[in-house]
């Protein structure tokens, strides 16, 4: 299944996706709640009661899925956590003397989410802005200390993210946090796709990040250093697990700022992160406004 929040007059909502068409949940089931972590936190049963809810939509409920604008998947979540040096070529691209004996893990702030085909937006206070093509992986259940045999069973579906990175302010300190969260550069979406329509841990598929149509990124998820599973285990140990919290699982080699020459987002253009199976996230570039 595939689920999305959209921009409604009344506010946010939930819908189904279901190819062309997508089923307004506040209309087909107004007993279900109105945001993504009130769904994920019903568990199996919440899901399952979207699902029956959008095969047997009524025609009013009924949108083109080309009509709305896509907010992101979970637009507030209460955690989102990156994972940095996660795939082999990316870490040694980055320094070729070690690999991370542990996941990296950073954090990012829901001010720099932004959803599909909304702009990426360049801050004026740098031109240094990268693209980084990421899964991320969202919790359903909730938990602490979960042990990696049973982590799979903590996640209710994934995403695509776009992570965009201004490169000189990341690499002001060995703290990578401020670079990592100028607001509107963390695209996320188009839809949260739940576990059953990808393999566990949404491993060996082909990730790719495109610019204008030109290759810049491309690897197989099952590259990573840490898999999904091993990444919830671990941010387990030291935190709560919430439902709709976000792990972005990091990316492959190739960002711009390793190229070269290096290869910096500009105004015009246009960025696409795709997952073989999921489908495609879709970003313009714009310049922060004066």
């Amino acid at each position: 299944m595939r689920l999305v929040t959209f921009s409604h007059a009344d506010g946010p909502r939930l819908g189904v996706r279901l190819g062309d068409i997508l089923v307004d949940l506040a209309i087909a089931a107004p007993e279900l709640p109105r945001d993504m972590k009130s769904l994920l936190a019903l568990g199996d049963a919440g899901l399952a009661a979207a699902g029956a809810a959008a095969d047997a939509a009524p025609s009013h409920a009924q949108l083109r899925f080309s009509a709305v604008r896509l907010l992101p998947p979970v637009p507030h979540p209460d955690k989102i956590l990156c994972v940095g040096l996660n795939y082999v070529d990316h870490a040694i691209e980055i320094d070729p003397k070690s690999l991370p004996e542990n996941p990296v893990f950073f954090g990012r702030m829901a001010t720099t989410l932004i959803g599909h085909d909304a702009p990426l937006i360049r801050p004026r206070v740098s031109p240094k802005l990268d693209f980084e093509a990421e899964v991320a992986a969202i919790i359903g259940i909730g938990g602490r200390h979960i042990p990696a045999a049973a982590a799979l069973a903590h996640v209710a579906g994934y995403a695509l993210f776009n992570e965009g990175s201004v490169r000189d302010y990341q690499f002001r300190s060995s703290q990578w946090f401020l670079g990592k969260n100028f607001d509107n550069t963390g695209a996320f979406g188009p839809e949260l796709c739940t576990t059953d329509e990808l393999p566990p841990g949404a491993k060996g598929l082909r990730l790719s990040a495109s610019v204008n149509g030109e290759s810049m990124q491309e690897a197989s998820t099952a590259d990573m250093l840490f898999d999904v599973a091993t990444l919830v285990a671990a941010i387990s140990e030291a935190m709560t697990l919430a439902p709709g919290d976000v792990i972005v699982t990091g990316t492959p080699s190739g960002v711009g700022f390793a190229r070269t020459p290096p290869v910096f987002l500009k105004p015009g253009d246009v960025c696409e992160i795709e997952l073989e199976g999921y489908g495609v996230l879709r970003n313009p570039v714009a310049d922060e406004a004066a």
